[in-house]
């Protein structure tokens, strides 16, 4: 999983899967990350769909997440404000690990 330290965070590559059976970080995929949500592409749900689930999941507020690059692709960038690397990669190292993919609650 590609993560990209910036001025302001940090920046994740982020492979979507809209029309999903459930919301989840599913966990590697090459060089990105998967993520599934049942919203549909249309209209920029599936998008506010992987911030919403990037923040909870990362515990940080959904202003500090957004979509930099890719908003009509399934390859996306997205950029988080306020952590490191580091940050991200551990918590989202447990999530991946500890509930096998499924959103935090």
């Amino acid at each position: 999983m590609r993560l990209s330290a910036t001025d302001s965070g940090v920046q994740v590559t982020v492979r979507a899967q809209p029309k999903a059976s459930r919301d989840a970080i599913v966990g590697p995929h090459g060089d990105a990350l998967k993520i599934a949500v049942t919203a549909p592409p249309q209209a920029g749900k599936a998008n506010q769909a992987i911030v919403r689930l990037l923040a909870k999941a990362l515990g940080v507020r959904r202003s500090t997440v957004r979509i930099v690059a890719g908003h009509a692709s399934r390859d996306k960038v997205v950029a988080v404000d306020g952590l490191t690397p580091a940050q991200v990669q551990d918590r989202l190292s447990r999530i991946i690990g500890s509930r096998k993919g499924k959103a935090p609650r």
